[in-house]
C-alpha cells in the first residue's frame, strides 16, 4: 500500500490505537477544508488505497484540486468497505458466485478463490406478500405462506451463508434491508486489520437496491448499484467513476404544522428533478440541519433514485451521534465516530463553514406543504388540496375508450356538492359505476376508488415520527367512529419489529387494527408489487366496470404497472395520509375541504379533525423510542426463527446444481468461456427488438410482480410440471435464467412504438410482420442469426437497480441500447453485462429520425470501443437510408476492458483464474 503523501497517521480512542490517512495532512499541501464532505470520503478512499494500478498519486492530486465547475472527466477508482443485499437482487448475486466457483474450477482454479472479500450482508425482505390482510392472523398466515413459497431458494441462501466467507444473511421476519442497515447493520467509522495494523476508515457501501441511499442519512456514502458490479466489489474489484459534481441543497427553518417528512421529500425530490442531478452528488447541508430528526434526513436520503442523484448525503453531526445511540450502539462507537469525524475534518456543526458546491438551491422547511405524487411518477407531486384535480386530469386518458373524459365542470359541480362514500355523484359517468357484494357489505365500486391502502417501504417506516402520526390519527378517527371503506385493502408492513415495539407501547397499534391497518409482514411488500391479490368480489367489480382505480401507499415508487396489475393510479402519500384515504375510501376527493365521512354521531368528520399536531408527535416519539428496543430485537438477527434453521441446505464448496429446479440455475454467462479476451465489434445487420419512449424503467424492463399463465414465462413453467398456483413472482425465480428471460420486456404497460397502441411485451418481426411477444421473437432472430437493438427515448432504466434489466437485455440476444439518455445505475450494468450503451445526439431520437424499428440497423466505426462516437446507418424496407451519430457510452478505460472480456463477471473471472493459487 503506497503512501505517496505521507498522510498516514494515529487515533487513540477507547485505549486503541488506530492508523488512519489522514486528510489533516493532506491539507497541508491542498485546500482540503473547501471540499465537500463526500468528497473528503472519496479523497480518503483513494489515499487508503493507494496501490500504484488502480490508485496513482495523480488521481488523489485530481480530487483534492476538485473544480466544482468543471465536466466530469477524471476516471478514480471506488472501493466500498461492503456490501448489502436484498433477497431479490441478493439471489441472482450468489447464484453467480456459485456459478463463478464452477467456472474458476474448469479454468484452473480453487473453489475458496471466489469469495467475498468485504463484509456482505443480504436481508431477506423482498419475498413477503400481502396475501392476508384486515385480520390479527395476517402476519401468521403471510410468513408461512412466504416459506412454503421460497423454501428453495432459502435453502440456497443458508448454503451461502455456510460457504462463503463474509458472508452473512438476516432471515425473513426482521425487518427491510435500508431500516436494517440503518438500525443495525452501519458502522458509519469501519475499523479492521491490515498489513498487522488496526486501521479506522469510512463506512462506505454499495447495495444491490436503488435506496441504499438512505444510508446517506447517517453520513454513510453509499448508493445503490446493480448486482454485477456489486459481486466485482465483493471479489475486491474497484469500481471506475467519474470525479462527481456536488450539488448543495441549504436546509433553514423548521416544517410547519401539519407537514411531515413525506411531504419534504417529495418537495426536494420534484425541485432536484427540475433542476438535473443525475450522476451527480446531493449534499445537505444549512440550519435547517439541526430540526431534523435522523429518521427525517434518512427519509430525504432514500428518494435519491427518485431526484436522480447518485446520493443525498447528511454530514456527522451530533444528531448523528444521538441516533448512534438512540439505537443500541455501543459507547465505544460512539466515541470512535466522533473522534475519528473531527480528526478527518468531517464533522459538522452550526459553526462549520459551507464547502463549495457545483450549485446550491434552497428550502425553507416552514414552505413545505402536505403532498402526495403520482399518478404515476415520483416526481410529480401533488398538493393535497389538488390531488382530486390530478385524478380528474388523468382519469380520461386511462379510460378512454370506455367513457368520455371527466371535464372541468363535473369537477366543479363535485366541489359543491361534497363526497359520497364511493365518491362524487356528479362524476357518475357512463357505465362507470359497479355494484359489489363483499362479506354481506353492499356497496358501489367506481373509478378513482382506493382499493389498496398501505403503509410500506423503508422510506416511510423508518421514521417514527410519521408511523406514531399515523398511529395517533387512526386512534382520533376510532374515537370518532370512523372505518376504511370495504373495498380497499389496507396492510401495515414496518421496517422492523423495534416499529411494532414503539406502536404497541404507545398502544396505535390497537388503533390501526380497529381501522383494518393490521401487521402484514415485515419487508418490501406493495411497494415492490408484493401486493397481493385484490379481494375477487373487488376484482371482479374492476374488470366488469373497466374502472380505472387507485392505490395510496406510503412507499417510493408509482411506476406504471409496479403495485398491482388492475390498480392505473398510484399515488405516494405519508403514512398518516394512507390511514386518510382509506377512511375516505376514493381519490375524488378534495380532503382539504370535504369530509372523510360521517362520525358515530352523525356528523361529518373532516382532516383536519383528526390530525394529530406535530407536538403530539413529538411528545409520542419522545416517550416511545428506546435504545432496549433496538438491543433487543438485534441481539440474534443473523440467527433466525424455527422456521428458518429448519430448512435443509447442502453442504460443500460447490453448489450441487439441481437440473429440475425452477428457481436455481446454474446461469448461462461463463458457457464456452476460456482466458482468451475478446474484442469490441462494429453490429451488421440488426434488427429493432424494440422502439420506446421516454420513461423506461427497470419496471418495464426486468421481469418482475405475478407469472401470467399465458406468458412466455408461464408456459415454460406450466410445461416443467408447475401450476399456476405455484408460480411465485418472477422476482422470487430470479436465479433461474430460464423464467427471467422469458419475462424480460413483458410488463403489462409497456409500449413497443412498432405496435400502434398494443401494451405488453410485444413487438413485430421483421421481415414477416408477425406480432409475437419479445421472447418469443428474440429466439426466432437468434435461430436466424440475427442480433438485436433497442431504440428508446429520455431516462431509460430509470428506477430500482434490477440487475436483470441487463441480464435479461444480454440473454434476448440485444448488442446495444440506443436512447436519449440512460439512468446511470442501469448504463452500468448493460456495460457491465456487455450490452452497448449509445446516446443520440442532443435534439435527435428515433421520431426526430423518422425511423419505425422496421430498419435494418448497423453501428459501425467503434475501433475495439476506443471511439467516442460511432455512426449508425438505419436502412428501410425500401431501402433508404438513414445515417445518424451517436456517443459511445463506455466512459473509463475500466469500462473498455470490461466490456472486451464481456462483462465485469468474465474479467473478475479471468483474472483470478490467472493467479491459479496452489
Amino acid at each position: 500500500m503506497s503512501d505517496s503523501f505521507a498522510t498516514r497517521a494515529s487515533l487513540e480512542v477507547n485505549g486503541r490505537t488506530y492508523r488512519y490517512a489522514s486528510l489533516a495532512k493532506l491539507g497541508q499541501r491542498f485546500d482540503i477544508a473547501r471540499l465537500p464532505y463526500s468528497m473528503k470520503i472519496l479523497l480518503e478512499n483513494l489515499l487508503r488505497h493507494e496501490d500504484g494500478v488502480s490508485v496513482l498519486p495523480a488521481h488523489i492530486e485530481a480530487v483534492a484540486r476538485w473544480d466544482p465547475h468543471t465536466e466530469p472527466d477524471t476516471e478514480i477508482a471506488f472501493m466500498p468497505a461492503r456490501v448489502v443485499l436484498q433477497d431479490f437482487t441478493g439471489v441472482p448475486c450468489v447464484v453467480d458466485l456459485a456459478a463463478m466457483r464452477d467456472a474458476v474450477v474448469r479454468l484452473g482454479g480453487r473453489p475458496e478463490q471466489i469469495n467475498p472479500l468485504a463484509p456482505v450482508e443480504l436481508v431477506i425482505d423482498h419475498s413477503v406478500q400481502v396475501d392476508a390482510f384486515g385480520n390479527a392472523g395476517a402476519l401468521d398466515l403471510n410468513v408461512k405462506i412466504e416459506f412454503d413459497r421460497n423454501k428453495e431458494r432459502y435453502g440456497f441462501l443458508r448454503w451461502g451463508q455456510k460457504s462463503f466467507d463474509n458472508f452473512k444473511v438476516v432471515p425473513p421476519r426482521t425487518g427491510i434491508v435500508h431500516q436494517v442497515n440503518l438500525e443495525h447493520l452501519a458502522r458509519v467509522v469501519m475499523e479492521g486489520q491490515k498489513d498487522g495494523e488496526l486501521w479506522a476508515y469510512p463506512d462506505t457501501v454499495f447495495g444491490t437496491d436503488s435506496h441504499t441511499t438512505m444510508i446517506n442519512g447517517l453520513g454513510v456514502l453509499g448508493w445503490g448499484v446493480g448486482g454485477i458490479e456489486a459481486e466485482a466489489a465483493m471479489l475486491g474489484q474497484p469500481s471506475s467513476m467519474l470525479i462527481p459534481q456536488v450539488v448543495g441543497f441549504k436546509l433553514s427553518g423548521r416544517l410547519p404544522e401539519g407537514a411531515t417528512a413525506t411531504d419534504l421529500v417529495l418537495t426536494v425530490t420534484q425541485m432536484l428533478r427540475k433542476l438535473g442531478v443525475v450522476g451527480k452528488f446531493v449534499e445537505f447541508f444549512g440550519p435547517g440541519l439541526k430540526n431534523l430528526a435522523l429518521a427525517d434526513r434518512a427519509t430525504i436520503g432514500n428518494m435519491a433514485p427518485e431526484y436522480g442523484a447518485t446520493c443525498g448525503i447528511f454530514p456527522i453531526d451530533a444528531e448523528a451521534l444521538a441516533y448512534l445511540r438512540l439505537s443500541g450502539r455501543s459507547e465505544d462507537l460512539v466515541r470512535l465516530v466522533e473522534a475519528y469525524a473531527k480528526a478527518q475534518g468531517l464533522w459538522h456543526d452550526e459553526s462549520t463553514p459551507p464547502p463549495a458546491f457545483t450549485t446550491t438551491l434552497e428550502l425553507d422547511l416552514a414552505d413545505v406543504k402536505p403532498s402526495l405524487a403520482g399518478p404515476k411518477r415520483p416526481q410529480d407531486r401533488v398538493l393535497l388540496g389538488e390531488v382530486q384535480q390530478n385524478y380528474l386530469a388523468h382519469v380520461g386518458p386511462l379510460a378512454a375508450g370506455r367513457k368520455p373524459k371527466k371535464t372541468a365542470e363535473t369537477a366543479d359541480f363535485a366541489n359543491e356538492g361534497g363526497a359520497t362514500a364511493i365518491g362524487n355523484p356528479a362524476n357518475d359517468l357512463v357505465n362507470g359505476r359497479v355494484r359489489v357484494e363483499k362479506d354481506g357489505i353492499n356497496f358501489e365500486l367506481d373509478d378513482g376508488a382506493v382499493v389498496i391502502a398501505a403503509i410500506t417501504s423503508c422510506t416511510n417506516t423508518s421514521n417514527p415520527a410519521v408511523m406514531l402520526g399515523a398511529g395517533l390519527l387512526a386512534r382520533k378517527a376510532v374515537a370518532k367512529g370512523l372505518k376504511a371503506k370495504p373495498w380497499v385493502k389496507t396492510s401495515l408492513a414496518p421496517g422492523s419489529k423495534v416499529v411494532t415495539d414503539y406502536l404497541e407501547q404507545t398502544g396505535v397499534l390497537t388503533d390501526l387494527d380497529r381501522l383494518g391497518f393490521y401487521l402484514v409482514g415485515y419487508g418490501c411488500t406493495t411497494c415492490i408489487g408484493n401486493s397481493g391479490p385484490l379481494p375477487p368480489e373487488v376484482s371482479r367489480g374492476i374488470a366488469e366496470g373497466d374502472l380505472v382505480v387507485a392505490s395510496v401507499l406510503s412507499g417510493n415508487r408509482n411506476f406504471e404497472g409496479r403495485v398491482h396489475p388492475e390498480v392505473k393510479m398510484n399515488y405516494l402519500a405519508s403514512p398518516p395520509l394512507v390511514v386518510a384515504y382509506a377512511l375516505a375510501g376514493t381519490v375524488d376527493i378534495d380532503l382539504t375541504r370535504e369530509p372523510l365521512g360521517i362520525g358515530s354521531d352523525g356528523q361529518p368528520v373532516y382532516l383536519r379533525d383528526i390530525w394529530p399536531t406535530n407536538k403530539e408527535i413529538s411528545d409520542t416519539v419522545a416517550g416511545a423510542v428506546t435504545p432496549a428496543m433496538f438491543a433487543k430485537n438485534y441481539a440474534d438477527v443473523f440467527k433466525g426463527d424455527e422456521r428458518w434453521n429448519a430448512i435443509a441446505s447442502a453442504d460443500g464448496e460447490l453448489y450441487a446444481w439441481d437440473a429440475d429446479s425452477t428457481y436455481i440455475k446454474n446461469p448461462p454467462y461463463f458457457d464456452g468461456m476460456t482466458m482468451a479476451v475478446g474484442s469490441i465489434d462494429d453490429v451488421h445487420g440488426a434488427r429493432v427488438l424494440g422502439l420506446f419512449g421516454d420513461s423506461i424503467t427497470t419496471d418495464h424492463i426486468s421481469p418482475a410482480g405475478s407469472i401470467k399463465k399465458d406468458s412466455p414465462a408461464g408456459r415454460f413453467l406450466i410445461s416443467r410440471g408447475v401450476q399456476p398456483v405455484d408460480f411465485n413472482s418472477y422476482g422470487s425465480r430470479r436465479g433461474n435464467d430460464d423464467v427471467m428471460v422469458r419475462g424480460t420486456f413483458a410488463n403489462i404497460r409497456i409500449r413497443n412504438l412498432m405496435l400502434d397502441g398494443v401494451e405488453g411485451g410485444y413487438t413485430v418481426h421483421v421481415p414477416s410482420g408477425e406480432q409475437l411477444a419479445i421472447y418469443d421473437a428474440a429466439m426466432r432472430y437468434k435461430a436466424e442469426g440475427t442480433p438485436l437493438v433497442v431504440f428508446a427515448g429520455k431516462e431509460y432504466g430509470t428506477g430500482s437497480s434490477r440487475d436483470w434489466a441487463a441480464k435479461g437485455t444480454l440473454l434476448l440476444g440485444v448488442k446495444a441500447v440506443i436512447a436519449e439518455s440512460f439512468e446511470r445505475i442501469h448504463r452500468s450494468n448493460l456495460v457491465g453485462m456487455g450490452v452497448l450503451p449509445c446516446q443520440f445526439r442532443d435534439g435527435e431520437n428515433a421520431g426526430t429520425l423518422g425511423l419505425t424499428g422496421h430498419e435494418r440497423i448497423d453501428i459501425v466505426g467503434l475501433q475495439d470501443g476506443d471511439a467516442r462516437e460511432a455512426t449508425v446507418v438505419a436502412t428501410a424496407p425500401d431501402g433508404k437510408r438513414t445515417q445518424f451519430t451517436v456517443t459511445v457510452l463506455l466512459l473509463t478505460p475500466k469500462e473498455r476492458e470490461f466490456f472486451r472480456h464481456g462483462g465485469i463477471l468474465p474479467y473478475v473471472l479471468r483474472q483470478l483464474a490467472a493467479r491459479k493459487a496452489a
